[in-house]
């Protein structure tokens, strides 16, 4: 054969096998055995770093998950956790990830780990990123880096994602689509809005960008602001006569009322709901509520809208079941916020333990299977760390999801209906101020012949969608339901 039939026969071979599938994929980032897991895994799992600056030496830490079902032809979903602060493990460990993890009896033993049967790899492949840098396992080595706000998380994950599919070429044909919650409901909707500017730019390489989703997420100051009075008495946790009274006093109005009579009112919802799990007003909370402040009106927004730039800021609650990102309100003691070591050192903060993933995701056989640096570059795995100092600079999301569903993109806006932290109430509310005509009227959705939720579906493919019975974290508390309207949205298909 001649030297140029030869070249030519090579090339044909070496792309013939890129779109046999995976073939394409980094052979140093396939994952092949997980410590804590016995057997072969139903589908590949690559992991790794994708650098986004060499001159800080920026780099964003990511596994990706391939579909058990046909990651050919199956979506791709990038998967962000809130915070601000919170690493994306969050979701592969305690929520949709492929595996249920087992915590062991004895102290040094690593978790054991289980096929999860609802994971979301079952319909799609999966990209769980740690963002921004500073996060889980994504670091910079110039430290000015973990300064960050809204629009420059949302550039940096967005060259994440150019860099990222030009390693992965075989996944630029499938539908692509964006996914968060808690604090990724500013995530999202900006990132989204970055790909989607991208690609009429005509940046390369071009993504499949289809649509987004997004679950109790923070949105809007005013509408997150009003949501927890109506919430709470939807919830019966507070009487008929108090609700009016704040009516009354507050006119509608409990996120920036500057009426003395109103704050009152407001303290008196405060007192109410003292003891429960906001993240799940149904469970138990892990420590208990002994110095555990709600509070009604601004002083209640996400830490997100109101202290975000502090160095001192309050402790991102986050559990084994309970819990997420951010309080509604840090805990008070003698008149002031604790700081993050007073904090960290105490067990009065309810619903957070961490325990199971610090082990296993601070383990140095962990990080030697799934390519992460060591603690030494990165310091210790946190679900939710107190690095970044972010600024929250991008104001309301609305306008962002009035773009995106204008120019065609999917939106699914889900809530679990008895999380206090980021109420339903809240996105009902500002799903319904876009002003798009109603095409689904409020209706339920079945799952297993039962009632899972609700939804109304409005024009330009937006849905509102509730989950009965679940928390903030709805995969985690209703793992069934959360797969089944997951992949029926996926695919175009009525929920």
């Amino acid at each position: 054969m001649a030297k140029s039939g030869l070249v030519l026969y090579i090339a044909l071979v070496l792309l013939c096998s890129c779109f046999a599938w995976t073939q394409c994929a980094p052979g140093s980032a396939l994952v092949t055995h997980l410590p804590g897991f016995n057997g072969s895994f139903p589908s590949k799992h690559y992991s790794g770093y994708v650098t986004i600056d060499p001159h800080h030496g920026k780099r964003l830490f990511y596994y990706l998950v391939t579909s058990e079902r046909d990651p050919s032809k199956d979506p791709v979903v990038l998967w962000l956790n809130g915070g601000p602060g919170c690493s994306s493990f969050d979701g592969f460990v305690y929520e949709h990830g492929p595996f249920n993890f087992e915590a062991v009896k004895t102290q040094k033993g690593l978790p054991r780990l289980h096929w999860n049967p609802y994971s979301w790899s079952k319909v799609s492949n999966i990209i769980y990123l740690d963002a921004p840098a500073g996060v889980g396992l994504s670091y910079s080595k110039n430290l000015s880096d973990y300064l960050t706000d809204d629009l420059k998380t949302a550039r940096d994950s967005h060259t994440f994602l150019l860099k990222w599919f030009e390693l992965y070429p075989e996944f630029l044909p499938n539908p692509f689509f964006i996914a968060g919650e808690s604090f990724a409901g500013i995530y999202v909707p900006i990132l989204a809005f970055e790909v989607a500017n991208g690609i009429d730019a005509g940046v390369k390489p071009v993504l499949n960008l289809k649509g987004y989703i997004i679950g109790n997420g923070v949105t809007d100051e005013k509408f997150d602001g009003n949501a927890l009075v109506p919430f709470t008495h939807g919830m019966g946790l507070i009487s008929d006569d108090l609700f009016e009274e704040v009516n009354r006093e507050c006119k509608g109005n409990y996120y920036n009322s500057f009426s003395s009579t109103c704050h009152s009112k407001l303290s008196k919802v405060d007192q109410a709901i003292i003891g429960l799990n906001i993240y799940d007003i149904l469970e138990p909370c892990y420590y208990g509520p002994s110095t555990w402040t709600v509070k009604a009106g601004k002083d209640r927004l996400p830490t997100s809208f109101r202290q975000l730039g502090e160095t001192e800021r309050p402790l991102p609650v986050r559990k084994r079941m309970f819990g997420h990102a951010w309080p509604l309100r840090a805990p008070v003691r003698d008149g002031r916020v604790p700081t993050w070591p007073e904090l960290l050192n105490s067990k009065s903060v309810p619903c957070f333990n961490d325990e199971v993933a610090t082990a296993w995701l601070n383990d140095k056989e962990v990080r030697k299977a799934i390519h992460a640096e060591a603690q030494s570059v990165t310091g210790d795995w946190e679900l939710c760390t107190g690095r970044v100092l972010y600024y929250h600079d991008a104001g309301s999301m609305i306008k962002y999801h009035k773009n995106l569903t204008a120019r065609g993109y999917r939106a699914l806006i889900y809530s679990g209906d008895h999380d206090m932290c980021v109420p339903y109430t809240g996105s009902q509310a500002w799903t319904r101020s876009m002003g798009y005509k109603i095409v689904d009227e409020w209706r339920s959705w079945i799952f297993n012949e039962q009632v899972a939720g609700y939804l109304q579906g409005y024009e330009n493919n937006l849905t509102f969608l509730t989950i009965k019975g679940a928390g903030h974290t709805v995969p985690e508390y209703k793992p069934r339901e959360a797969l089944h309207f997951y992949s029926r949205f996926l695919r175009g298909k009525r929920i």
